[in-house]
């Protein structure tokens, strides 16, 4: 499997398990990540390399543009 689509298919299935069973990511996250796996590993790095600070302030971002467009 080629990275994008294996980068797309990961968030992905993410966004689907969030969206249809209503847990808390954090949950999700303890429940399939595997010690040592493939998906902690992948974890692991994105918070070292601070996506979580990044994803948080693009949302906030873009929730306050959409206010200020919608008044």
């Amino acid at each position: 499997m080629h990275l994008n689509q294996f980068a797309a298919q990961a968030m992905l299935g993410s966004a689907k398990m969030v969206l249809e069973s209503g847990a808390h990511p954090g949950a999700l996250k303890d429940a399939v990540c595997s010690p040592g796996g493939t998906t902690i590993e992948m974890v692991v790095k994105a918070e070292e390399a601070g996506l979580r600070n990044a994803v948080i302030q693009a949302v906030e971002a873009a929730v306050a543009k959409s206010i200020e467009m919608n008044g």
